[in-house]
């Protein structure tokens, strides 16, 4: 009985799969040219979030803010993810 379901999932699944797997197959991924070699758009909003992170633990050190404030690294984290999508969507966005 297993058998019969999983080949009457398999057509359904296997389309599903290949809709969701084509989501680049237009434009292609977002990438840019870095020393003759294309680059990950995402790796580069990533480096972006993770320098925004660092900077605001920085600056809760400095002002004062990291002895009052609850939850620094999901803080951090936050504000980290936050730039990395503005980045993206300032510079690749469609």
């Amino acid at each position: 009985m297993s058998g019969f379901v999983f080949r009457a999932c398999a057509g359904p699944l296997s389309l599903a799969g290949a809709l969701c797997l084509g989501g680049c197959a237009l434009h292609g991924a977002p990438s840019f040219v870095a020393a003759g070699a294309f680059f990950p758009a995402w790796m580069a909003c990533a480096a972006v979030g993770f320098v925004a992170a660092v900077c605001a633990r920085g600056f809760f050190v400095a002002t004062g803010l990291a002895g009052v404030l609850p939850l620094q690294l999901f803080v951090c984290a936050a504000v980290g993810v936050s730039a990395a999508f503005a980045c993206f969507l300032v510079w690749f966005g469609r």
